[in-house]
């Protein structure tokens, strides 16, 4: 599950992703319809579990809060990374915060709890083997800041590069004041 990026986004991302894949053959770079923040990753769970967790997701109670893009970082290797990524330079805790609700949404339904801790981040590409070298990438596009509107489940459909379509959307809504 995660955040969608706006269309414009997207579109600004995808000329980038062009120029890196022509820098950067070796790597698997993630087609622009696919961009999106990852809060948690789920994998395959069996449907009855899925609609608790849809069930889950559908109580929490968020704001919607102002996301921008920061710099771009490696999981892995400075020189042969295992995956590239664009941070968040606004929104970590708000972020972070929604985050943790959509994890604690998941162990309410039965999931394991997530090993991995949570780092705010939009993939754009993978190494397609261990130790490829990354060359010298241009620098991404500067992305206005944005409003969250909704979480989103997504579903991976995995082929050569893998795709996610959203399943279902949970409005984020402006709570009253006290």
């Amino acid at each position: 599950m995660g955040l969608e990026l706006p269309e414009a986004h997207r579109l600004a991302l995808a000329r980038h992703l062009d120029e890196c894949t022509r820098i950067a053959p070796s790597y698997r770079w993630v087609q622009p319809d696919s961009l999106h923040l990852t809060l948690r990753f789920i994998g395959w769970i069996e449907p009855a579990r899925l609609r608790r967790v849809e069930r889950e997701l559908g109580t929490i109670r968020s704001r919607p809060f102002e996301l921008a893009m920061g710099e771009r970082g490696t999981f892995g290797s400075r020189a042969s990374p295992r995956v590239v990524w664009l941070g968040l330079a606004e929104g970590l805790d708000a972020c972070a915060a929604l985050a943790a609700a959509a994890e604690a949404a998941c162990l309410t339904a039965g999931l394991d709890a997530d090993a991995r801790r949570f780092q705010a981040h939009v993939t754009l590409g993978r190494a397609r083997e261990e130790g490829e070298r990354l060359p010298p990438l241009p620098e991404p596009p500067r992305l206005a800041p944005w409003t969250v509107q909704d979480l989103v489940l997504y579903e991976s459909r995995l082929r050569q590069q893998p795709r996610y379509v959203p399943l279902q959307r949970y409005p984020l809504v402006q709570q009253p004041a006290n």
